[in-house]
C-alpha cells in the first residue's frame, strides 16, 4: 500500500491520462538516438569486463612484530560464522591462523580468507554504451590514527568506461577513475599520466597502491588508496630485475612507496600468470604472509603475488535489511530508506529483499563496541552523491557533503537541468526516501563550487533492459561458494 501510494505521487499519476501517456514517452525516447541504440549485455559479459579491468593492488604491509596478515584483503565470512559484528575481534587471531597452518596442528583450519573485492556494475545507454564499474576492497580491521582499532575498512575503486561494444578490449575506454582515500574521492581523468594500466593477455588492469594501518597521520596511511603513477612497462621492468626494489610511485607524493603485496584478481589468467599469484588456503597462508614493517622494504621477488576473487555487494545487503536479522551485524541507528522498485536477486534470479519501501541500517555493530563506522547503505557513492576531489589530502578531508545533501533534498539541477526527483519522477522522495535506481553520473572533472558536480542524473526508466539498462548494484552475479577454499580462478 504504501509503495502504491509513493508512486502515485511520480508525475505519471499527477498529470492524468494525456500526461502519463507524455510521461511515458519521455521516458522511452531518452534520449532518442540512446533508445535507437538499445541493448543490453549478457551476465557473462558483465562478468568480464569486471574481470578485465579489475585493479592490480599494490599493498604495503604493517605485519611485523607478530602481526603477520594483519594486512591481507580477506572476505566478510572469513571465519565462517556467518556474524560480521565479531570480525575485527577474530581478526585480531590472524596470525594464530597463519602460525597454525605452518605447523599443521589444524586450528582455524575452517576459516576461508578468500581476498575479496566486491562489485557492483551499472551499465546505461546515453548515445552508446557506458558502464559504471565499482570495486570495493573489503579489510575485516583497520587501525586510525589515532591509535584506535576499527571495525571493517571502506575503500574503494571506481571506473567509467565508454563506448562499451560487449567484447573486453574491444574499443572501450575508461573516461575517468575514482579512488577513496579516506573520505576523499579522488579522481583522474583519461590521458593523465598518472592513471595507468597493467595490460595482460586477459586484462587491462588499473594499478593502485595501497597504504597499511598505522598511527601516521600526516602520510599514507590507513588502507587508503592511491593511483600508482608509474607505467606498465617500468613497474615490468622492475618486476623483472631480480634485485630492485620493490616499491611505485603514487599520486600527491614526491617518492615511491614500499610494496609487500601483490592482489590480483583470479578471474583473469593473464594477470595470475604475469604475476605468478596463487590463492591463499590453508597450506599456503604461511608463505603468502609478509611479515614485513611498513618502513622496510623488499626485493620485487620477496613481495607475496596473491589472487584475489569477485563477490558481489548485493550479497551484503540482506544482512542490512529490517527483516534480514540485520542486529546480527549492523545497529539500529541511522537506517536509510529505500523504495525498490526491483527486488534485490541472488545469483539464480530469486527475490532476497522485496519490492517497495524498505528499510536498511548501516552502523557497523561492534562486539568489542569500539567501532560504528558506516556501511555500504550510507556511502555516497552508491548512488553517486560524492564530491570529487582533484587530489590526495594528508589530513583525509572529504569536502563538505553539499552536493550529497543537495541530492537528498532535490536542490540544484544537474549539467542537464534535471533535480534527483524529476530524473526519477518520484516527487516525493526528496528528504524521504532514496529510489532505488537514483545514480549521479559524473563527468569527471572537478567542480569548485560548494554543493555542485558536473554530470548527470539517470534518468526514468533507464535501467530496464528494454532501454539497455541493468543496475548491478542490487543483483549478484558472482557464484558465493560457500564453505570452499579459494581456487586461482572463479568459477
Amino acid at each position: 500500500m504504501l509503495a502504491t501510494t509513493l508512486r502515485q505521487a511520480a508525475p505519471t499519476r499527477q498529470l492524468g491520462v494525456l500526461g502519463a501517456f507524455a510521461f511515458t514517452l519521455m521516458c522511452l525516447c531518452w534520449p532518442s538516438e540512446a533508445h535507437a541504440q538499445a541493448w543490453s549485455l549478457s551476465n557473462a559479459q558483465r562478468q568480464a569486463y569486471l574481470y578485465y579491468y579489475a585493479p592490480i593492488v599494490f599493498k604495503r604491509a604493517n605485519g611485523n612484530n607478530g602481526r603477520h596478515g594483519y594486512d591481507w584483503i580477506t572476505h566478510f565470512n572469513f571465519d565462517q560464522d556467518n556474524i560480521f559484528s565479531n570480525n575485527k575481534l577474530n581478526w585480531k587471531n590472524i596470525p594464530q591462523y597463519v602460525d597454525a597452518s605452518a605447523n599443521g596442528s589444524g586450528a582455524y583450519s575452517h576459516w576461508r580468507i578468500r581476498p575479496t573485492l566486491y562489485t557492483s556494475l551499472i551499465e546505461f545507454m546515453d548515445g552508446g554504451k557506458s558502464l559504471v564499474l565499482i570495486y570495493h576492497v573489503y579489510h575485516a580491521l583497520d587501525k586510525n590514527a589515532a591509535g584506535d582499532y576499527q571495525l571493517h575498512d571502506w575503500e574503494r575503486v571506481e571506473m567509467l568506461v565508454k563506448n562499451v561494444t560487449g567484447s573486453p578490449g574491444g574499443g572501450e575506454y575508461v573516461a575517468y577513475a575514482v579512488v577513496t582515500q579516506h573520505q576523499r574521492n579522488v579522481v583522474r581523468q583519461y590521458g593523465s599520466s598518472e592513471l595507468n594500466f597493467m595490460p595482460t593477455a586477459t586484462g587491462k588492469h588499473l594499478m593502485i597502491w595501497q597504504a597499511e594501518w598505522s598511527d601516521k597521520l600526516l602520510a599514507a596511511h590507513g588502507q587508503e588508496l592511491r593511483f600508482v603513477t608509474n607505467p606498465a612497462s617500468w613497474v615490468s621492468g622492475q618486476m623483472a630485475a631480480g634485485n630492485a626494489k620493490a616499491e611505485v610511485g603514487v599520486n600527491d607524493d614526491g617518492g615511491k612507496k614500499n610494496v609487500h603485496y601483490a592482489f590480483v584478481p583470479g578471474g583473469s589468467l593473464g594477470a595470475v600468470s604475469t604475476f605468478a599469484a596463487q590463492p591463499i588456503t590453508y597450506a599456503t597462508a604461511s608463505s603468502l604472509a609478509s611479515r614485513s614493517d611498513n618502513g622496510s622494504s623488499v626485493t620485487w621477488p620477496s613481495v607475496k603475488r596473491v589472487t584475489y576473487e569477485l563477490q558481489d555487494i548485493a550479497d551484503i545487503w540482506p544482512t542490512h535489511w529490517q527483516y534480514g536479522g540485520y542486529q546480527t551485524h549492523w545497529l539500529s541507528t541511522s537506517p536509510s530508506d529505500v523504495l525498490l522498485e526491483s527486488p534485490i536477486l541472488n545469483e539464480a534470479g530469486q527475490a532476497e529483499v522485496s519490492t517497495g519501501l524498505q528499510r536498511f541500517y548501516a552502523k557497523t555493530r561492534d562486539i568489542e563496541n569500539e567501532d560504528d563506522r558506516d556501511g555500504y547503505p550510507a556511502k555516497k557513492w552508491l548512488f553517486g552523491t560524492y564530491e570529487l576531489n582533484a587530489s590526495a589530502s594528508d589530513s583525509g578531508g572529504g569536502g563538505s557533503g553539499a552536493f550529497h545533501d543537495n541530492a537528498w533534498a532535490s536542490t540544484g539541477v544537474d549539467s542537464r537541468g534535471r533535480t534527483r526527483a524529476s530524473a526519477s519522477g518520484y516527487t516525493g522522495s526528496p528528504h524521504a526516501y532514496w529510489w532505488q535506481h537514483d545514480y549521479f553520473v559524473h563527468a569527471g572533472n572537478t567542480d569548485s563550487s560548494d554543493g555542485v558536480e558536473s554530470g548527470f542524473w539517470l534518468p526514468g526508466q533507464w535501467y530496464l533492459a528494454s532501454n539497455g539498462g541493468f543496475d548491478g548494484r542490487w543483483v549478484q552475479l558472482f557464484d558465493d561458494r560457500p564453505g570452499e577454499e579459494p581456487v586461482s580462478v572463479n568459477r
